[in-house]
């Protein structure tokens, strides 16, 4: 029977406010006609993000810039957000048709303030009441109606304190680093210690020692039969044990303990020529049992750590998937950091696990976990499929596109499997002994596979995993004597601790308590934004950037990158939500002090206090004179330095790449930069070859010089050493004149490009194959190219097509908001305002708000419009002078191109 829409005892209209378009739209399908369903779009009301924004009454305070009055209680001075006027003004019109209002807000922190601020703006005269709901369900719907509640004051506290402490951070620190390091740069509460984690693994891998030791791979087998194989790993000779990995010290590369054999490769190739022929006996054999228990339900966290192992999504890909999946009703609400689940979500994962895998894998009673992370809110359900019964995920692969489908699948399997048995085995180590040698290999069987056989952590195939992680042994017995088959020394090197990737710094902010689970795909996004941090692979790499802000804020700001500090502000927030703090005292303390200096005396004279270059400056140590080597963070690149020599360093180079050997190498290869190739035959003027934060490039003339020196960069695929003084001037001579092109009647040039080399005849251009090289170019094979259809690339005529459309219209404009592809990179554009994407973001995964407030912003900042179209002026003719100049240019080229033919 279908079940009957949402429905209220009042008469006359209710009107619903939810966030998102989506959300509404959802919502929409399960009331009734006596509900109307609207977005808020995001937060309608914030602290104002410049001075455009402050009103004029304000503009004048002291403290307007920061948006809150310190001097009077903390009071923040709230806007009504960029471009949501119209939304807030169909939200007030839609009100006086109402006699009841829902706010129906997201039920964390974030969503309460949302509700709040909505409350504050449109005033209702009508009955308020709030609905808070874990998943998009006809059920929980109708569960939300029958029990409304009013707006958290608490929780609408928290939140609107952790803004105030978040812009006071900001606000108050960033302009220190603008002056101290570089222009732009931001601080944030967990940014920057989020900054501090990977700047401190990555000077773990800088302080690194790598040791190198040798032992034996033995391959032994029963008795005349090879294929019943064990394949062993030396353990002692002669009572005395080799070294593993963990046995070195990571900053010296020796060996902690010195009662250790560390064999070299001489000495295990002796060993092998001792013991190969010699004879071996199983010396024992061990079995244990062993039991493993189902992972808990997904967390935020969790679920973005094995989106990214598994599916290799970013974490903000995987809550713009996971947001998607909830507003439309096929999960619960993804920003939770609670693994409990409900009695009926239980039950429901229960049947599954009877009715897809059988009795034996279901456990007698319930499984139920409680969270280990600091800060958890028990109160939330883990993330699961939402409604009951669960939806199989077979059936919903139609209705998902493949992104979401994959993380449905992932919840769907971690859910059931959460409630399945123990996965039970045995583990078996053999040992062999002979020759006064101790070999051992482990072999692992599964016996129940348990929760396995749904879920397996990091792997997309259950089935293949569990085949994977068994290793069956031959059968033995302990005196048994077996065969030598092969004996091979074998070389070991230490490897540093390994960088951060988006899943293991989540995982690692999560255990500490900094920041929250929702936060997190922000902080990874906003680190690489502020140029903080680039990717390499999969791992997040500090620049030289956040190791000179890193530096200046342990050295003078201790407190404010402190891992436990900033742990504790969390749970601070959490005692104002639960109206165990108050909030305004918590404030005064963080930014005046109580015993201990404040935000404000601890930027006190910090303009004064701080030295610039010491801040700037990273030392890889002394060079062979004696002479101290640093890496300086420069205004706009780094460079290396040794007394008064400086090389420039490439940006995007890790830093543990970074040694003193190549630092040395650069100065030398700069010093010898200062000396030119040769003289240019032509002009007289010195030429060098160069490095800059670019990439090497040749330049004729010296910056002393009345006229600016020529530069050219060196063609790709070309290394600095290739570049002897013909062929720099070769690359100065580009752009080449090839001649004049029969047809076009015009000349006919060889250039290297932004986008590689072409040759051009007028407004026609086409790139160079890359076997033809600009230098070597005939007028021949450029006026064949030129004779050929336009391919896409270089010339196109055709607009780019979008790199995205969103479905949902812009509030401001009502027109399509789209992702483009420009000259200097993806922007977003509404049809009127046009704003670039910031560096570092992924125009697939920029969301519809986040695509919002980027227009939003630009409009406040006096943004850029598009051009409107104007009429254009008749050209004016064209001087005699000018067309005579071209003539004469076009002839002088045609007699250059008959004599090249003689």
């Amino acid at each position: 029977m279908a079940k009957k829409k949402a429905s209220s005892d009042s008469p006359g209209a209710a009107l619903v406010i939810v966030e998102s378009p989506a959300k509404a739209k959802t919502i929409g399908k399960y009331l009734g006609k006596g509900y109307v369903v609207e977005a808020s779009v995001g937060h309608v009301r914030d602290l104002p993000q410049g001075a455009a924004q402050i009103p004029a009454k304000y503009k004048k305070e002291k403290w307007a810039s920061l948006g809150v009055n310190v001097e009077n209680d903390f009071e923040p001075l709230y806007v009504v957000s960029p471009g949501k006027s119209k939304q807030i003004k169909l939200l007030k019109d839609q009100l006086k048709k109402a006699d009841r209002l829902y706010l129906a807000t997201d039920e964390d922190r974030e969503g309460e303030a949302i509700s709040w601020h909505l409350l504050e703006l449109l005033k209702p005269k009508v009955p308020v009441h709030r609905l808070v709901f874990h998943e998009i369900t006809e059920d929980a719907i109708q569960r939300a109606l029958e029990s409304p509640r009013q707006v958290d004051d608490g929780l609408v506290r928290a939140q609107e304190t952790r803004r105030i402490l978040d812009r006071l951070y900001g606000y108050e620190v960033s302009p220190l680093l603008w002056r101290k390091v570089r222009p732009k740069l931001s601080a944030g509460r967990v940014q920057s210690v989020a900054v501090r984690l990977i700047v401190d693994r990555e000077r773990e891998r800088m302080a690194f020692v790598s040791a190198t030791w040798w032992d034996l791979l033995g391959a032994f087998s029963k008795k005349g039969d090879p294929k019943q194989r064990l394949d062993t790993t030396i353990v002692s000779v002669d009572g005395q044990k080799l070294p593993s990995g963990k046995d070195f010290d990571q900053n010296t590369g020796k060996l902690k303990n010195e009662s250790l054999l560390l064999l070299d490769e001489q000495g295990a190739k002796q060993l092998v020529e001792r013991i190969e022929s010699g004879e071996f006996r199983v010396a024992s054999i061990e079995e244990k049992p062993y039991t493993t228990r189902p992972y808990p339900p997904f967390t935020t966290s969790t679920l973005q750590q094995e989106a990214n192992r598994k599916l290799g999504f970013t974490a903000r890909r995987t809550m713009q998937v996971a947001q998607a999946l909830y507003e439309n009703g096929y999960i619960t609400y993804m920003r939770t950091d609670s693994t409990n689940l409900s009695s009926l979500a239980v039950d429901e994962a229960r049947k599954l696990v009877r009715s897809e895998y059988g009795d034996k894998f279901l456990p007698p009673s319930p499984r139920s976990y409680s969270s280990k992370v600091k800060n958890a809110q028990e109160a939330h359900e883990a993330i699961r499929p939402a409604g009951t019964p669960f939806a199989v995920p077979a059936i919903m692969k139609s209705q998902l596109t493949g992104e979401q489908f994959k993380l449905f699948d992932l919840v769907w399997k971690r859910t059931i499997a959460s409630q399945m048995e123990d996965s039970r085995g045995r583990r078996i180590v053999v040992t062999i002994e002979g020759e006064g040698c101790v070999f051992t290999v482990s072999g692992k069987t599964i016996d129940f596979a348990g929760y396995l056989r749904a879920y397996v952590e990091g792997s997309d195939d259950p089935d293949a995993e569990l085949a994977d992680q068994e290793k069956a042994l031959p059968s033995v017995q302990v005196g048994e004597a077996l065969d030598v088959l092969q004996m091979v020394a074998k070389d070991h090197t230490t490897q540093p601790p390994g960088r951060y990737s988006e899943a293991s710094l989540t995982k690692s902010l999560e255990e500490r308590g900094i920041g929250r689970p929702s936060t997190y795909a922000s902080i990874i996004d906003t680190i690489q934004a502020r140029n903080y941090v680039f990717k390499k692979g999969g791992a997040l790499v500090p620049t030289w950037v956040a190791f000179s802000v890193v530096k200046l804020l342990e050295d003078h700001l201790t407190r404010l990158v402190d891992y436990q500090f900033t742990a504790e502000m969390e749970d601070d927030l959490d005692a104002i939500s639960r109206g165990e703090r108050d909030n305004l005292d918590y404030l005064k303390n963080f930014y005046f002090g109580n015993g201990r200096p404040g935000l404000k005396k601890q930027l006190e004279n910090k303009i004064d206090e701080i030295d610039a270059r010491s801040i700037s400056r990273i030392s890889l140590g002394a060079a062979p004179d004696g002479e101290e080597v640093f890496v300086r963070v420069g205004r706009y690149s780094p460079f290396v330095e040794k007394g008064d020599k400086t090389a420039s360093l490439p940006e995007e180079l890790p830093p543990d790449e970074v040694k003193l050997g190549y630092a040395l190498d650069l100065i030398e290869q700069a010093k010898k930069a200062e000396e030119p190739l040769g003289t240019c035959p032509e002009t007289g003027k010195p030429v060098f070859l160069k490095v800059g934060r670019f990439g090497p490039y040749v330049m004729r003339g010296t910056p002393e010089d009345d006229e600016k020196p020529k530069n050219a960069s060196l063609l790709k695929g070309m290394s600095p050493d290739d570049v002897d003084f013909p062929t720099a001037l070769k690359l100065l001579s580009l752009p080449r004149e090839l001649g004049v092109h029969p047809k076009l009647e015009d000349v006919i040039l060889a250039q290297n490009g932004r986008y590689g080399p072409y040759v051009k005849c007028g407004s026609e251009t086409r790139s160079l194959p890359a076997d033809v090289s600009p230098l070597e170019v005939t007028l021949e094979q450029a006026i064949e190219l030129l004779n050929q259809p336009k391919q896409s690339g270089r010339g196109r005529a055709a607009a780019k097509p979008p790199i995205k459309v969103f479905q949902e219209k812009s509030p401001v404009t009502e027109g399509e908001v789209r992702v483009l592809d420009g000259r200097y990179g993806p922007y977003v554009t509404d049809g009127e305002t046009n704003a670039s994407l910031p560096k570092g973001a992924s125009p697939e995964e920029l969301t519809f708000n986040d695509a919002l407030n980027l227009l939003a912003a630009r409009a406040a900042a006096g943004g850029t419009k598009k051009k409107k179209k104007t009429t254009k002026k008749k050209a004016a003719k064209k001087s005699t002078t000018t067309k005579a100049a071209k003539k004469k240019t076009t002839k002088a080229a045609k007699k250059r191109t008959a004599k090249k033919a003689e």
